[in-house]
């Protein structure tokens, strides 16, 4: 597993980055809803409403706004049987395939089935015993729709702390297998897995432990992440680093905010790290002594037209600060423009293509992107 370091030396004598490619984990393949997780499926963005399930309005209103921004998978909180009822309402008027999150009371997990989930959440071992349990995988059997098994830091069995004496990744990967095992000896195998903490080496650690000791598709998360800024720093870094090593089949950001803000960087963690195509890539110079351009004006600029463009997928795009060695700093980049000097050079593949005047540096560099790719500007 892991991120094959190749580099591939290619035409002119310009080093060119070949793309590493991640070798995912082996996992089986299972549906929620329309949308197939673990083997060779994409990797599934998931988020969850925050809003009362019972306001049925207002949750349809969320899960629709998720939904436009590229949420694959939304999960629903069913804390009562009102929300329960509720949560058949809202998954008529949806087509984003709903997971029901259930805690404790085995009916409510029954009566999420009968309104239509997609998939269900459950912890087995807060659920009761091992009848209510079997209610609730018979249920799921008959519905042909997966559990996940959710195990989290704040969950972990008694006995399990007292064995390790502490909350541990070893202890986390032990209570998942766990809760699975009682899944699985019921012959049901529609399983998915998850295991967070909010402590991102420990959850680390736990994801490689259990990505060694089951086939079943794995969940991956940063629980109780934070606010923005500090949730998509330890999100970053703990699922990115998952999913570079190959573990991950489905995904949620989980940040103290708007949820549509949890798929938009979920989004971006995918595309940055190549596991998803990018509508566009934009690279820019941090700027030094030698920038004589508003290069973060320029850079801003070129983003947001960029996005409001009708741009081919997949396309990269440089901003540098010196027409000097800008290009051919930015050899991997299919277009770019460097500035400085009053002017600014329009380059394409390293190449510098064209010089003009420093305010014409955007349109100029539009206009060759349109010319070579076959379409003009709106």
């Amino acid at each position: 597993m892991g991120v094959s370091q190749n580099l591939n030396y290619l035409n002119n004598g310009r080093t060119m980055l070949e793309k590493p490619k991640i070798q995912r984990r082996e996992s089986t393949k299972i549906y929620v809803g329309n949308v197939p997780i673990g083997g060779d499926a994409p990797i599934a963005v998931q988020s969850m409403t925050n809003t009362r399930t019972t306001d049925v309005e207002a949750t349809v209103a969320q899960i629709k706004s998720l939904e436009r921004v590229g949420a694959d998978i939304v999960r629903v909180s069913v804390p009562t049987m009102e929300a329960a009822e509720a949560f058949k309402l809202i998954k008529q008027q949806v087509s984003v395939p709903l997971v029901a999150d259930i805690h404790f009371d085995y009916k409510l997990a029954l009566a999420a089935i009968d309104s239509g989930a997609d998939k269900i959440r459950i912890n087995p071992g807060n659920i009761g015993s091992i009848d209510r349990v079997r209610a609730v995988v018979n249920e799921a059997r008959m519905a042909h729709i997966p559990i996940r098994v959710g195990v989290n830091s704040g969950s972990l069995e008694k006995d399990i702390l007292d064995k390790y004496g502490k909350v541990t990744a070893r202890g986390l990967c032990d209570s998942a297998l766990r809760n699975v095992a009682i899944i699985e000896d019921m012959g049901f195998d529609d399983i998915v897995v998850s295991l967070k903490s909010s402590d991102v080496r420990m959850n680390y650690e736990a994801h490689r432990l259990i990505a060694q000791e089951t086939e079943h598709p794995i969940h991956i998360g940063i629980t109780e992440a934070g606010t923005v800024k500090r949730g998509k720093l330890k999100s970053a870094i703990g699922i990115g680093s998952l999913l570079l090593d190959g573990v991950g089949d489905t995904m949620r950001v989980s940040l103290t905010a708007n949820p549509v803000e949890e798929v938009l960087f979920a989004k971006e963690i995918l595309e940055t790290i190549g596991l998803r195509e990018a509508n566009y890539d934009l690279v820019s110079c941090p700027t030094c002594g030698r920038t004589s351009v508003n290069l973060e004006e320029l850079a801003e600029k070129i983003d947001r037209r960029l996005a409001d463009e009708n741009v081919r997928e997949g396309i990269k795009v440089a901003v540098m600060g010196c027409v000097v060695n800008g290009p051919g700093e930015a050899k991997g980049a299919d277009y770019g423009v460097a500035g400085g000097m009053h002017k600014g050079v329009i380059f394409e593949k390293g190449e510098v293509v064209k010089t003009v005047k420093e305010e014409d540096i955007i349109d100029e560099l539009f206009n060759l992107i349109y010319e070579r790719e076959g379409k003009t500007i709106r």
